[in-house]
């Protein structure tokens, strides 16, 4: 089903604009829409979304037509230069790999996808096809972020020794029941690491480089869902350094994303995108963030503010204009869900030992066989 567009948007690009489409207008769907609009070079086109009226409502606040079947949009919508999916994680790939193969660059929600598979796919797809493959996550976009990173690239904090993530957040009941996908190893992929903690994973994985090896244990153990709720991990990362990753949606009131970095030479703790303490004897304290993730991210996901994904958007037309790599490709994404991928699996293997890469033989669900649900 179509929608013709609205007067207010002309039904034509403007002023050399990237043409945007988005598909899913549930939860970040609107984020998505909102960055388009405010980058100044992208202009929304096209929403599509199986629920009608949310593809109606959004696609009207923004001037768009709307659809219900996203390969009748990718057909019909030729003036459409880049895909934001926005689907739940496991449709990720189907909703890419159409768009690629219709010669659109795609813009993809965290995570890229919940299996190695299907995010080979979409990176073989945009390969072929000769389009962009981005992945939004957003805290690395922050000037802290940065900051955090090339002081750990360039030797301020001098050998690395620890490298930690600690996400301690709070999710509802509530939550989990508002969208019959969400904790299910079909279509989220796991809970409280490959939804929510997948961000932390990544940003760790951006300053101290791929993780070597990792033992794991997952738990179920507050909420009535399938997935874990609670995991811890020790990590050990190519440059021999070790770290800790823990994740929960289960502990209240909920607290922001932290990562510690040490070294021989110092140590920077960041927070929700801001460096908090900069410990690093004879270097000035880095200044604040200019930006933050946003406030109550902890106990609230829809708390965030529009700086993100806006750079994310910018990037990509960028990318496009300048036939160029974005900053997040598909297989830098990848890396985050591969890793969360062998936390799952050394928990299944009761804390055992699970060496990075993966084979497709290791991509399985599950924490722990059999699989329990705890009954609240």
């Amino acid at each position: 089903m179509a929608q013709e567009r609205s007067e207010a948007g002309g039904g034509v690009q403007a002023g050399g604009k990237v043409g945007w489409a988005i598909v899913g207008c549930g939860v970040i769907g609107p984020w998505h829409a909102d960055a388009v609009a405010a980058s100044g070079e992208a202009q929304l086109l096209a929403c599509c979304d199986v629920i009608p009226e949310r593809a109606q409502a959004l696609a009207t606040k923004h001037g768009a037509r709307w659809y219900t079947d996203y390969e009748e949009m990718l057909a019909k919508e030729e003036e459409v230069q880049a895909v934001s999916v926005c689907t739940p994680s496991g449709l990720h790939s189907p909703v890419a790999v159409a768009a690629a193969q219709a010669g659109k660059h795609v813009l993809c929600e965290k995570p890229l996808d919940i299996t190695l598979r299907a995010m080979d796919a979409m990176i073989a797809a945009a390969e072929e096809h000769g389009v962009k493959l981005a992945c939004v996550f957003q805290n690395r976009t922050y000037p802290d972020s940065k900051k955090l990173r090339e002081a750990v690239r360039t030797g301020k904090l001098g050998k690395i020794v620890l490298g930690d993530c600690y996400q301690k957040y709070f999710r509802s009941h509530e939550y989990y029941a508002s969208g019959a996908w969400r904790a299910t190893w079909e279509l989220d992929g796991g809970g409280a690491l490959m939804n929510q903690g997948v961000h932390g994973v990544d940003l760790l994985l951006w300053v101290m480089g791929n993780a070597k090896r990792v033992n794991a244990q997952c738990r179920t153990l507050v909420r009535n869902i399938y997935v874990e709720d609670t995991a811890v991990a020790l990590v050990e990362f190519e440059n021999r350094a070790l770290g800790v990753i823990e994740g929960t949606t289960s502990v209240t009131p909920g607290y922001g994303m932290r990562l510690e970095i040490s070294g021989d030479d110092g140590t920077i703790r960041w927070e929700d995108g801001k460096i908090v303490r900069w410990d690093v004897p004879g270097e000035e304290a880095a200044a604040g963030a200019e930006e933050k993730a946003g406030e109550g991210t902890a106990a609230d996901p829809t708390a965030l503010n529009i700086y993100g994904h806006l750079h994310h958007v910018r990037d990509l037309c960028a990318a496009i204009r300048e036939n160029r790599e974005p900053e997040i490709t598909g297989r830098d994404a990848r890396k985050a869900v591969e890793l969360i991928k062998a936390i799952y699996l050394s928990s299944r293997l009761g804390g055992d030992t699970v060496e990075l890469p993966l084979s497709y033989d290791d991509d399985g669900p599950g924490i722990y066989p059999p699989l329990r649900r705890r009954e609240l």
